[in-house]
């Protein structure tokens, strides 16, 4: 019996919660038009991988932000990539989780994204799929004008075409 008289009150108080009057004094907590509201953290994009232009024994030639020499597949089509499975083992391609960023000496107009089947961004550069060769250590380039995977991969210049050899 002592157990109902307890409950009773308590439910009261419960009940109460999802009144009207319960809801405007909730309102009253929130800042009218007039009133500021805290300021909110902009939100700022995470900038995207960084490609520079740096001597080689090819003349300057594209790399990317950590050194890594960039090639181009004359496989692939404008804006479109033909290099998957062990072709992408071995030439793994240039992601991108936001915008790419030009350093000097490379044209920002000719950088872009495409979306490959999985999903991701890989970096173009006019137009051009762009991707490393997996056992190049960083600041050289290995394999400029290479046949491989029923192409030729060539490292890239600012124009966005393969170096004079």
């Amino acid at each position: 019996m002592r157990l109902v008289a307890l409950l009773i009150p308590l439910c009261a108080v419960l009940a109460a919660c999802g009144t009207e009057e319960a809801a405007v004094d909730m309102t009253k907590s929130r800042p009218t038009s007039t009133e500021q509201a805290p300021a909110q953290q902009a939100v700022t994009p995470k900038p995207g991988p960084l490609v520079k232009l740096r001597e080689s024994q090819f003349g300057p030639v594209l790399f990317d932000g950590r050194n890594r020499a960039l090639y181009l597949f004359t496989r692939d089509r404008m804006n479109r990539t033909r290099c998957y499975g062990a072709c992408a083992a071995a030439w793994p391609p240039f992601y991108a989780k936001g915008k790419p960023r030009a350093a000097r000496g490379v044209d920002r107009d000719l950088l872009g994204t495409i979306r490959r089947r999985n999903g991701r961004r890989q970096v173009t550069y006019k137009g051009r799929p762009l991707y490393f060769y997996v056992h190049d250590p960083r600041g050289q380039v290995l394999c400029n004008d290479v046949a491989e995977f029923g192409g030729t991969w060539f490292a890239l210049t600012a124009a966005g075409e393969p170096p004079a050899v």
